[in-house]
């Protein structure tokens, strides 16, 4: 995904996220990663491209670093 591609999906992002951490409700299987699907049951409204400026490594899934670099990047707000 292209930074400009990324700068038009952000605001969308970070409107459509709750608040947001690793959790087990959200992890269904266990894994320590986040699908999309596993992100779509918590915030629905999370599209493809909101998911792929997030996966860095473009593995189909969120790992803790990418979590926590979209947190810092403000692409997901970190629970209180």
């Amino acid at each position: 995904m292209s930074i400009r591609n990324a700068l038009i999906a952000l605001p969308f992002v970070v409107l459509a996220v709750p608040a947001f951490a690793q959790d087990a409700a959200i992890d269904k299987d266990g894994d320590s990663s986040y699908s999309l699907v596993e992100l779509q049951v918590a915030t629905p409204e999370m599209t493809q491209e909101q998911f792929d400026a997030m996966d860095t490594n473009m593995d189909g899934l969120l790992a803790a670093d990418e979590i926590a670099a979209a947190v810092e990047a403000g692409l997901l707000v970190a629970a209180e």
